[in-house]
């Protein structure tokens, strides 16, 4: 790697045509009967939460203060070819029915409006194009801001605001098309990422370590005891949290877990589903802006180590416009060469500087 690091991010327009409408109808109609009668009993206009203002929000607020050494990228779709290496062709050719429509597809969250199937393909694409900077060295590292986000879609369904496993289109893609071998997913989104454990259940090459709140909370998978099966078993790593952890247990499970399998593993590329509400803003966590810092700079750590600082972002989730895009910016800051200070600092220094200044008051010299 290079003295200054060569950080791109990769950020395509197209993608803001996914806008779903809480009025379109649900698929089938028996189901649209059921959801209406739910959302009639809320009291309350419901909006859909995954919005194109998700991705406007982080680049208007990077375009204010410029990164130093950070560079942007459009992005590309990806090809039938390339979705397919996760997803059935049964699923894709139901997607693409619902180009250019406005439809719901389950009683979850997931919906679809004209201009959704192909912010999907240039999603999923440009994760693909992050992954291939890096590997061709073009970058050090990269992040993909992408939207609608894929962890959630299972090789058969769409689930959790969720069409296409954008990280997992873009494993599949670096094992098939760009010669890598060990591929490690870690997943700090708030919510367990089933349908990327799902693609990767029984894949002895992909290192799937999941950090999320666990179930009750949506989706309700990712228990302890969710390792894989067949040659992958082992593989597929889950830490369910409660619902106030924060950075010491984050910190403590890279410490104790991540490190540990990642040095066990020795992956050649490592991609992050990255969603930033497990921030307190987002009320799953309490994760703050110097958490996500961290945990970068580890995984920067990592990557060095055994991928040649091969280090891929994906977005996931991130709900709340605020700690989005602060927590983006904090984790390119990390990639383009800050060192973070540990976690819980803020305000030691102040607080110091405070009681010095007080002390004569109420101590005796």
């Amino acid at each position: 790697m290079t003295d200054s690091p060569r950080v791109t991010v990769f950020y395509d327009e197209r993608m803001l045509a996914h806008e779903p409408s809480a009025d379109a109808a649900f698929l089938p109609g028996r189901m649209d009967t059921r959801i209406r009668q739910l959302l009639s009993g809320l009291g309350v206009p419901w909006k859909y939460p995954e919005h194109p203002g998700r991705l406007t929000a982080i680049s208007q607020f990077l375009a204010l203060a410029p990164l130093q050494g950070v560079t942007f990228a459009t992005g590309k779709a990806a090809t039938a070819e390339q979705l397919g290496r996760v997803h059935t062709s049964s699923y894709l050719e139901q997607v693409y029915k619902l180009r250019g429509q406005y439809a719901w597809l389950d009683v979850d969250t997931t919906a679809v409006s004209p201009g959704s199937v192909d912010a999907a393909e240039v999603a999923a694409g440009t994760a693909i194009a992050a992954v291939e900077s890096v590997v061709a060295g073009a970058s050090d590292s990269t992040f993909a801001l992408v939207r609608p986000p894929g962890h959630h879609a299972e090789p058969v369904r769409a689930r959790g605001f969720c069409l296409f496993n954008n990280v997992a289109v873009a494993a599949a893609h670096a094992k098939a098309a760009l010669g890598c071998q060990r591929i490690m997913i870690l997943d700090w989104d708030a919510h367990h990422g089933n349908g990327t454990q799902d693609i990767f259940w029984a894949d002895p090459d992909v290192l799937l370590i999941d950090l999320h709140r666990g179930a009750p909370f949506y989706p309700g998978s990712g228990s302890l005891e969710e390792v894989g099966e067949g040659l992958g078993e082992g593989t597929t790593v889950n830490i369910p949290l409660p619902a106030d952890a924060g950075d010491a247990a984050y910190l403590l499970a890279f410490e104790r877990i991540i490190e540990p399998a990642a040095d066990w593993f020795k992956p050649d590329l490592i991609l992050v589903s990255a969603g930033f509400d497990p921030h307190a803003h987002d009320l799953a966590l309490n994760v703050s802006y110097r958490g996500f810092a961290s945990m970068t700079h580890r995984l920067k750590q990592l990557a060095a180590r055994h991928s040649q600082g091969r280090l891929v972002f994906v977005l996931e989730g991130g709900y709340n416009l605020i700690s989005l895009s602060h927590g983006v910016k904090a984790v390119l800051e990390v990639l383009a060469g800050a060192v973070p200070p540990p976690p819980g600092e803020c305000g030691i220094a102040e607080v110091e500087a405070a009681a010095a200044f007080h002390r004569g008051a109420f101590v005796d010299s």
